[in-house]
């Protein structure tokens, strides 16, 4: 069991901080990527028209964006009811 900390708004902090941390975690081994590539890939730009705009818009294949959108609900539902002990009265 973890000591939780006395102030609500750091701890609140943490949980989202460890949230985007375990999300980027959960990407990068799914998808088999290192961190780099998975920053890499968050910056790049879907585009149209000519061919260097058009190699962009491959940046993520179609599996790997439907798990990413898998990944995030299963994160976010971890998240929701890991917090639900913020929401009820002390």
């Amino acid at each position: 069991m973890s000591k939780e900390s006395p102030n609500l708004l750091f701890s609140i902090h943490e949980k989202f901080s460890g949230m985007a941390a375990l999300f980027r975690e959960r990407v990068c081994q799914d998808c088999n990527w290192s961190t780099p590539t998975f920053y890499r890939k968050m910056r790049a730009k879907e585009g149209r028209g000519n061919a260097e705009t058009s190699r962009q818009s491959a940046f993520l294949s179609s599996a790997e964006k439907k798990r990413i959108v898998e990944i995030m609900d299963e994160v976010y539902n971890t998240f929701w009811k890991s917090a639900i002990k913020y929401r009820t009265p002390r």
